[in-house]
């Protein structure tokens, strides 16, 4: 998924969920913030393929995936919170609707899976979720819709 979708997927968790402060920082560091190994992997990428677009191109790491939960489960009880895990988990289950590779238990095995729904193209995927987050973060922001 774009970041378009974990920004309003976030963005609607965090006013359904009425979070403010430090679980806001956290709802957003975890839903949005994982994503920030893909601007450590851009030199790589850069190097592998240069500007084109290359579809498929394996852009993540641990960071984003289940395997993650490793260290994200203590920090959230360390924390005393269930923000980072519910975020997180949200992030995941977007990321692995769409068809590219993905391996759940980075670095500690080389298993690769597509996720759920690989036979749906992924633009309608996408259009179709980017289309239910922006009318429900519409709706809940402008008070037609009360959690």
């Amino acid at each position: 998924m774009t970041i378009v979708t974990h920004f309003l997927a976030t963005t609607l968790g965090v006013q359904a969920l009425g979070l403010e402060g430090r679980d806001k920082v956290l709802a957003y560091a975890f839903g949005m913030g994982v994503d920030i190994d893909h601007a450590v992997k851009a030199p790589y990428y850069l190097r592998a393929v240069g500007l084109r677009d290359r579809r498929g191109y394996y852009w993540r790491s641990s960071l984003q995936e289940p395997v993650a939960l490793l260290w994200i489960v203590p920090l959230s009880l360390l924390l005393g919170t269930i923000v980072p895990i519910l975020f997180f988990a949200i992030h995941v289950a977007m990321d692995y609707s769409v068809r590219f590779e993905k391996m759940p238990f980075y670095p500690y095995s080389a298993y690769v899976t597509r996720g759920w729904l690989a036979g749906v193209p992924d633009k309608i995927k996408e259009g179709i979720l980017f289309t239910v987050l922006l009318v429900l973060n519409v709706a809940l922001y402008g008070g037609w819709l009360h959690v």
